[in-house]
């Protein structure tokens, strides 16, 4: 057998497990725990456990080897362990969204293939700087958390296109993120940004920047010569003094929104 579907049958344990799985999914069930069984299905690329009421997650997870996907999203985990750095052939998608974490392992940097991470609706207040190794990201999702900085390094995400840090704390951004010459939507609705860094202008590739409802009261001008940019949001920055290069750049096709 190669893959196991469990889905949404109100388990509150596994079953036992055949050792040559695949894939295996136990999306929304009753599961409060993880079975040690878990941890020594070598073969497993794809793991499924979200929607749960999982609080803890074994360090024996680094037996899974060959893992490409790991889904742990919608539990109750309030930590990972340093093991899940060992994860090396996860190159797809780690999905670690609306838990309770207020941290993540420096450890996280190693998954140097992972190519889509989710940790969304969490309590995160900062991120390690070992995040610039997660060098294949092309997409991050960070919204929801108690962020109130970034950490330089994650201008060394040099391949990443979508960047989503709605509903944190943010007061300043890193110049380091002008270094994100392939990033194409940028996200930061409902923070409190009193000022954006002059290296955003080297987004040259950047097509959406989501602004809403933050502290500013003046725009960087580089912003105006951001050549793929196609949406502007602005709306809800009650002090914001709006530059005339705006008319330039609705004339040249942006949505602007104020």
């Amino acid at each position: 057998m190669q893959s196991l579907d469990l889905d949404g049958q109100g388990l509150t344990e596994f079953p036992d497990l055949p050792p040559d799985l695949w894939e295996l999914s136990a999306y929304d069930n009753d599961l409060t725990a993880l079975p040690d069984s878990l941890w020594e299905l070598v073969e497993l690329r794809s793991l499924n456990v979200a929607a749960n009421r999982v609080g803890e997650l074994s360090p024996k997870i680094s037996g899974l080897t060959t893992l490409h996907t790991l889904d742990l999203g919608h539990n109750a985990l309030t930590a990972l362990p340093d093991s899940l750095g060992d994860l090396t052939s996860l190159d797809r998608y780690l999905y670690l969204g609306d838990n309770r974490l207020t941290s993540v392992p420096e450890s996280l940097g190693g998954l140097v293939k992972l190519r889509y991470l989710n940790i969304a609706d969490n309590l995160l207040t900062s991120l390690p700087e070992s995040v610039g190794g997660l060098a294949g990201l092309r997409e991050l999702r960070l919204y929801g958390n108690r962020l109130a900085a970034l950490p330089e390094s994650i201008g060394d995400l040099t391949r990443l296109r979508e960047l989503h840090l709605r509903g944190n704390l943010l007061t300043e951004l890193p110049g380091s993120l002008g270094r994100l010459t392939d990033l194409r939507e940028l996200s930061l609705r409902d923070n409190h940004l009193t000022a954006l860094p002059v290296e955003i202008g080297d987004l040259a590739a950047l097509r959406v920047l989501d602004l809403r409802n933050n502290a500013l009261s003046t725009l960087p001008d580089v912003l105006g010569g951001l050549p793929a940019l196609e949406k502007l949001d602005l709306r809800w920055n009650k002090r914001l003094a709006m530059p005339l290069w705006l008319l330039d750049l609705e004339r040249r096709g942006c949505v602007v929104l104020t």
